[in-house]
């Protein structure tokens, strides 16, 4: 790719990432395209769909992601994974809560990022099978159940304010208690 043509991709996904934090993943492509100094037509030549565009803003989180679901996998105890995946999910939902939304919005409600959302259910399901099958986890515990985790941290986040981070170690310490066998 052009060094120009590489630098107005980088421009409109740093002005995506932005406008996705302060507006969520609805924002208009125009506020983008303005942001980000280039024509709408140019944001569509580069992303063709909302999707592509949202997964592309947030390749970088995504990749830590699939960092933390392959170290979960790797790790011989399902349940110490989950205990130890969540908590570490939920911190990157305070530093980034822009990625959060779309990552809210991908494995809770099913919208966007689907590729992403299949990924997490599949080793959030796989995890689950293997910590069942030892009884070390709630037998009642379901993917689902994970998704409303998620979800639910981000209602916390939301609502604490300043005081996000403290209130994040309370939901955990609660969270955590609640998946125990």
């Amino acid at each position: 790719m052009r060094r120009d043509a590489e630098e107005k991709r980088l421009r409109i996904l740093a002005a995506a990432r932005h406008a996705f934090a302060e507006k969520g993943e609805d924002v208009a492509v125009a506020r983008i395209a303005r942001r980000a100094g280039v024509s709408v037509a140019t944001v569509y030549r580069r992303f063709p769909t909302r999707d592509r565009l949202i997964a592309d803003a947030y390749a970088d989180q995504w990749n830590d992601c699939t960092a933390m679901h392959a170290a979960a996998l790797r790790d011989p105890d399902p349940a110490r994974a989950l205990r130890e995946l969540t908590p570490t999910l939920c911190a990157y939902q305070l530093r980034d809560r822009g990625f959060t939304r779309a990552y809210v919005d991908a494995v809770v409600a099913g919208r966007g990022l689907d590729h992403e959302r299949l990924e997490t259910e599949r080793v959030v399901a796989r995890l689950l099978e293997k910590a069942h099958a030892v009884g070390s986890v709630r037998a009642d515990l379901t993917v689902a159940d994970f998704r409303l985790l998620v979800a639910a941290h981000h209602g916390v986040i939301l609502a604490a304010g300043p005081d996000a981070a403290a209130h994040s170690r309370r939901y955990l310490a609660l969270v955590l208690r609640l998946l125990q066998a």
